[in-house]
């Protein structure tokens, strides 16, 4: 599913107009982006976990020639699903 079919089926279930539920839907992965960016985390009940990870600096190597380079540290989002959302993909 992408974006743009997110907001149809929002549109569709809740008797909004497309443009109030592209609204509704980008307000709502902004906030989701403004919590990480301010090193939160985000519990979705029921669904599951987006938290910050902190990469280590380290070596590694350019793939076409074969030389060692820094990679920098860096933070990466990660997502933990919930117990609904397993159970529900593996059918129990």
């Amino acid at each position: 599913m992408i974006k743009s079919e997110l907001i149809a089926e929002l549109a569709k279930k809740s008797n909004l107009n497309k443009k109030d539920a592209k609204i509704v839907v980008e307000t709502i992965f902004d906030e989701i982006k403004n919590a990480l960016i301010n090193g939160g985390r985000v519990e979705l009940r029921n669904f599951g976990v987006l938290y910050l990870h902190q990469r280590k600096a380290r070596m590694g190597r350019n793939p076409k020639t074969g030389a060692q380079v820094i990679v920098q540290e860096k933070k990466v989002p990660l997502f933990k699903a919930g117990k609904s959302v397993l159970n529900a993909l593996n059918k129990k």
